[in-house]
């Protein structure tokens, strides 16, 4: 018990890490989005570099977000049922849908793994006139995709718990 608590004080300190991540590639691509508007209308000359590095930014800020949100329940569900129903029963519809995600999870991490193997052997590069790096960014895709994953298995953990009625049992024998 006290070895899962650490584990997920862990996963929780990634996520946080990867939401803070998020937020300053979200500044960065604001800042830099709003210079290349200005380089390019009121200075007439534009970037090379800008818009490609902010495309990668917003990959990576998909990436960064997943955790956090998925660990702060910000994504949007179907509230039309779900909102109604009684802890247990929405920790057994969230089972029930885990299967599904740790399909995708499953399936973007071994892909992933594969792109990111083959963009590194080929050293890919964008195709702009000032050639950025691409395998960092193929590579840091299955890496979050794992991180998300591993907060997946903790929520499901915690569902577990609380269908089996064992979350009852732990507040009531610390009080």
């Amino acid at each position: 018990m006290v070895i899962w608590k650490g584990i997920g004080k862990v996963i929780d300190s990634i996520a946080e890490l990867m939401g803070r991540i998020g937020w300053l590639l979200v500044m960065y691509c604001m800042l830099f989005g709003v210079a290349d508007v200005f380089f390019r209308y009121v200075l007439n000359s534009a970037s090379q570099w800008i818009g490609a590095s902010i495309q990668a930014a917003m990959v990576l800020i998909a990436c960064m977000g997943g955790a956090y949100a998925l660990k702060h329940n910000a994504f949007i569900k179907l509230d039309l049922f779900y909102a109604n129903f009684s802890k247990r029963k929405k920790a057994a519809c969230d089972i029930a849908t885990s299967i599904f995600t740790f399909c995708f999870l499953g399936a973007l991490i071994w892909k992933g793994i594969d792109a990111a193997r083959l963009s590194i052997m080929l050293n890919q590069m964008t195709t702009t006139a000032i050639p950025i790096p691409i395998y960092p960014i193929k590579t840091i895709i299955p890496i979050s995709a794992f991180v998300v994953l591993l907060v997946v298995i903790k929520q499901f953990f915690c569902d577990v718990k609380t269908l089996l009625g064992r979350e009852k049992q732990i507040r009531e024998s610390r009080a």
